[in-house]
């Protein structure tokens, strides 16, 4: 069986990232994944906006804290994973999450946030020795 989904998108607001009782990071962020299509019959071009929850476990969830930011563009890859869980008025609900795997920013250097992304003095990916 596979249970692969790739994305790419933009940040809809910033990681946040917190510690499991066993000291595991989780980080959590919204990813907007926009598609761009034609109307047959009008030729009036569209754009539809998908929302997706993502969630990165131990380094990848902090690099994914340290370097992303809201508007970061970057490509996603993980598994699609559900948990259901009971609403505020007592309804059983679904919610569906990405589980991520692999991570890639998208961005160009000068559209860090902060301007200059070397300013900090932290290593970025690029300067990672493979």
């Amino acid at each position: 069986m596979l249970n692969k989904i790739m994305l790419i998108g933009n940040l809809g607001k910033d990681p946040d990232m917190s510690y499991t009782p066993a000291g595991k990071a989780v980080t959590k962020f919204s990813l907007a994944v926009n598609r761009r299509s034609k109307d047959r019959e009008t030729g009036e071009r569209r754009e539809e906006t998908t929302w997706f929850n993502i969630v990165g476990w131990d380094q990848l969830a902090e690099t994914m804290n340290t370097y992303l930011h809201k508007g970061s563009k970057v490509y996603i890859e993980g598994r699609m994973t559900s948990r259901d869980y009971t609403d505020k008025e007592g309804n059983k609900r679904t919610a569906w999450e990405v589980t991520a795997s692999d991570m890639q920013m998208l961005d160009t250097k000068g559209a860090s946030q902060g301007g200059d992304p070397d300013a900090s003095g932290a290593s970025t990916p690029d300067e990672i020795p493979f």
